[in-house]
């Protein structure tokens, strides 16, 4: 089957074209304002003034991830994306309008991260439990990795396009260029005419809920698994995060900041690498290929302890960003074709939580530990955890060998049709 027929097969179901413009247009947004923020906090303020703007939006996007889930498991996913794209828009259209008055302060750029965050827990689950309902099973993975391709290939220009508009038309601009994306995103969603609508759910605690999608991971041993892999892998990529900058800049001395820029560059343009490679590769086993790509993780971070040469760094973090993002599209599409859709936006947060929560405490230890021991040891005692964590993940007998499920197996499993998407 050729490129048009296999991997552009979702394109043709109207309804995730739409969220595919959708997604796309509001990620042109999110490609250009991280920057715009870093640089906006700094001339406002100073380095701690940053941490926090980051860190309450991480904080906001973890604390409220679960009730997000549950959520866009009661009501209708489509409204729920459809509101966080209204009340970011909203947010970013203040915060431009405050560049524009010269009387914007940092703790409105705090707020408006810490908002963001609260939209993202909603948004994002929302948008993975809505996938299953528009696109054919067939085609998940190909759905998934052409939203991360899409997502991918902005992240790439999206840093250098953010710093020309900021010196040349001013803060402003970005975010009311972010805030025109939402609106885009809200019509798009808007004009999707889905096959039905979800029913809502009346008389039950949130907490029950959130208990159900916890007993929904435990009864997958492929889940568990997982999880706990994440929890592990994702201390040691945030150490990495941390001392790899300065293991660079300390190695190669006058260059190491450029040569640091293009090893973070070379990580985006392995993640549109591999968005590509997952619309088209489909393994029998997808997550035995996802925690066998995982070992890149170590090697990656053994690459700085005794720092190799340039190349081998950027063809590094190629490879790092290859095995991420085909391990993502391969995880959320078995995570669609397993889990009930009543429950997949509550599964889904809960997962994030899990990935999510010890990424900050391995950022904040990672200093102090080299502090204790040396960079180098920190690094080899990261690789060493990776390593046995992805080993660990493949020690199970359901990551090897959990298979990808057929249209009419997933039908006759789930006791769920999925109607064919309008076509054009």
């Amino acid at each position: 089957m050729g490129l048009r027929g296999a991997s552009l097969g979702p394109l043709r179901a109207r309804p995730f074209r739409l969220l595919f413009f959708g997604r796309t247009l509001s990620g042109i947004g999110d490609a250009i304002v991280p920057v715009a923020m870093t640089l906006a906090v700094i001339h406002l303020g100073n380095a701690t003034d940053l941490g926090i703007v980051l860190g309450v939006g991480e904080a906001s996007r973890v604390i409220f991830l679960v009730v997000g889930g549950v959520w866009s498991d009661r009501l209708p996913r489509q409204l729920v994306m459809m509101t966080m794209d209204v009340l970011r828009a909203i947010v970013q259209g203040f915060v431009a309008y405050a560049f524009f008055t010269h009387q914007v302060h940092v703790w409105q750029l705090a707020t408006a991260s810490a908002i963001f965050g609260f939209a993202s827990a909603f948004f994002n689950p929302a948008s993975t439990g809505l996938i299953p309902s528009i696109v054919p099973t067939e085609y998940l993975q190909e759905a998934n990795a052409l939203l991360g391709l899409s997502r991918g290939l902005l992240e790439v220009g999206g840093p250098a396009i953010a710093s020309a508009i900021v010196v040349s038309l001013g803060y402003g601009v970005v975010f009311a260029v972010d805030a025109a994306s939402f609106v885009a995103s809200f019509a798009c969603l808007a004009a999707m005419r889905l096959p039905a609508a979800v029913e809502l759910v009346a008389g039950r605690s949130m907490l029950r809920e959130a208990r159900e999608g916890v007993g929904e991971i435990l009864a997958r041993r492929w889940m568990v698994a997982g999880v706990a892999c994440d929890l592990v892998t994702n201390f040691s990529l945030a150490v990495l995060f941390v001392l790899g900058p300065a293991v660079v800049i300390h190695h190669f001395g006058s260059s190491g900041n450029l040569d640091w820029g293009f090893v973070a560059s070379a990580g985006a343009v392995g993640g549109v690498a591999g968005s590509a490679v997952a619309v088209r590769f489909k393994p029998a086993r997808p997550l035995l290929v996802t925690y066998v790509l995982a070992f890149a993780i170590p090697l990656q971070i053994l690459a700085f302890v005794r720092p190799l040469p340039l190349a081998a760094l950027l063809a590094g973090a190629v490879l790092l960003g290859v095995a991420l993002t085909v391990g993502n599209a391969f995880w959320a599409t078995m995570e669609q074709q397993y889990v009930p859709g009543e429950a997949l936006a509550r599964v889904d947060s809960l997962l994030w939580l899990g990935s999510l929560v010890v990424f900050p405490v391995g950022l904040a230890a990672a200093g102090p530990i080299a502090g204790a021991i040396g960079k180098g040891a920190t690094l080899v005692m990261a690789a060493a955890m990776a390593t046995a964590a992805v080993a660990g993940a493949l020690s199970v007998r359901d990551v090897r060998r959990l298979p990808r499920r057929d249209p009419a197996s997933a039908v006759e499993a789930e006791g769920r049709a999925l109607p064919l998407p309008e076509q054009v």
